[in-house]
């Protein structure tokens, strides 16, 4: 069955960088397109970033391009989101997401604060 394990979250301060990831397991992670969404509370969960399942394209949120970058490595069936210059705004728990599928991971916790 499909699993989803993210990782990689915690408090940092404003500027500071963080590296998620997330665990998939239970299909055929190659074949793929994968997301990252975050959801604060009382928020609704917003798209964040995708990365496609052959060739890498990848499309961003305009809140976070330039200061984040989804990749993946599929010998691993991980998908990362590295985030850098971090805002407080960017606090929320962030979830990935298999696109095709509908499946999402439990989510991990970014608190941005000083």
């Amino acid at each position: 069955q499909v699993q989803l394990v993210e990782s990689g979250g915690g408090l940092v301060q404003p500027g500071g960088s963080l590296r998620l990831s997330c665990a998939a397991s239970g299909f055929t992670f190659w074949s793929y397109a994968m997301s990252w969404y975050r959801q604060a509370p009382g928020k609704e969960r917003e798209l964040v970033s995708t990365i496609t399942s052959i060739g890498g394209r990848t499309n961003y949120a305009a809140s976070v391009k330039g200061r984040f970058t989804i990749s993946r490595d599929n010998a691993k069936n991980t998908v990362y989101l590295q985030m850098n210059s971090l805002k407080p705004e960017d606090t929320a728990v962030y979830y990935c997401n298999v696109v095709s599928l509908g499946y999402w991971g439990q989510g991990t916790q970014v608190t941005v604060s000083s």
